[in-house]
């Protein structure tokens, strides 16, 4: 296993990893918003905000030049982390509307303790030619990024890469042009589905550094497990959001639910704050609540590995428990294991 512990210093505190970092989509006015959570979970003193979004909201924007804060934008509490990537998933599609210093310069406007560099996204669909031509932008946007950057914040360098070899070469030459605190690994969401491939491309990343190890977009209760158990040490995730948009309901061990498909419970299965006090009627249509309970739900699952490991137990049989209803990730887990065991 090469799951670690580790203490991340950042200018509004320590944050103990692995972690997890809720995607904030403060200020939208939409079914995707995200309700306050950082003074009801004690160990999700972290957020993951969009520096490009926030950047083209021009109210908002000049609220926070005007004096307001981004944490309190999020009803957050003042020590909360905020790791503010570059909003790079636009530019899937888009052509990039920025430069690395314009994204550098808006991250410290933001106070934010953790800056990700302006990246391009690969897609299955681009060209050969396309996908080498945008992990060279991301690459150059990075080192950019590194030569003027001179604050206390921490700076990841964008990762990207379709193949092990890719991802290896990408970080190796990083670590020698570059400054970098560490590194986040992207382009893994469009692949998700494909878990081996998503497990050789990880272990790519962790084999080639020890500094810290982000992953973009797969901090859901299906990956949490994996990437801990590959030592990631800390992911994003919109999961919560989403799945309470669809009225699903998120149970550690099990996966997600649908709230239409269960009719004769008065309480859901699940001891979080939310679920003791609210009765099913009212989780169904309270989609704030629903959206927290999913969030608790990210965070026990969390806790439980975090658990296994300090109180001793057998994390791979932990694991051959935990995936052993679902084949697909079952054997996904197994091809994991192998690897590692390789590895280590």
């Amino acid at each position: 296993m090469l799951y670690r512990q580790q203490t991340l210093e950042t200018p509004h505190g320590t944050v103990e990893t692995p972690v997890l970092f809720p995607v904030r989509n403060i200020g939208k006015r939409s079914t995707d918003n995200t309700p306050q959570y950082t003074d009801a979970v004690p160990d999700l003193q972290t957020a993951m905000v969009n520096t490009r979004a926030i950047r083209q909201r021009e109210s908002q924007w000049h609220r926070l030049l005007d004096g307001s804060t981004i944490r309190g934008e999020m009803g957050a509490s003042p020590d909360t982390v905020v790791f503010a990537d570059s909003g790079g998933y636009g530019f899937q599609t888009d052509e990039v509307d920025t430069t690395p210093e314009r994204i550098l310069e808006a991250q410290q406007e933001l106070d934010a303790d953790i800056l990700g560099t302006v990246d391009r996204p690969l897609s299955r669909n681009n060209r050969d030619a396309e996908n080498q031509h945008r992990i060279s932008e991301s690459t150059e946007y990075a080192l950019a990024a590194s030569d003027h950057h001179d604050g206390e914040e921490l700076l990841f360098a964008s990762v990207h890469g379709l193949d092990p070899e890719t991802v290896r070469n990408n970080i190796n030459y990083l670590e020698n042009h570059g400054d970098f605190d560490g590194y986040a690994l992207g382009s893994l969401v469009p692949v998700r589905t494909d878990y081996e491939k998503v497990i050789r491309l990880v272990l790519a990343a962790r084999r080639t550094t020890e500094k810290h190890l982000h992953v973009y977009g797969l901090g859901g209760l299906v990956y949490q497990p994996l990437l801990l158990y590959l030592g990631v040490d800390s992911f994003d995730s919109t999961a919560f959001i989403r799945s309470a948009a669809n009225r699903n309901y998120l149970i550690p061990g099990f996966g997600g639910q649908e709230l239409s498909t269960v009719t004769d419970l008065a309480y859901l299965p699940c001891s979080c704050p939310v679920c003791c006090d609210t009765p099913l009627s009212e989780l169904r249509e309270d989609r704030d609540a629903l959206t927290k309970h999913n969030l608790w739900a990210l965070t026990i699952e969390l806790r439980r590995f975090r658990y296994m490991v300090t109180a001793g137990k057998d994390i791979e049989t932990y694991l051959d428990l935990r995936f052993q209803g679902n084949e697909v990730t079952q054997r996904a887990y197994q091809a994991a294991k192998q690897q590692v065991r390789r590895f280590v």
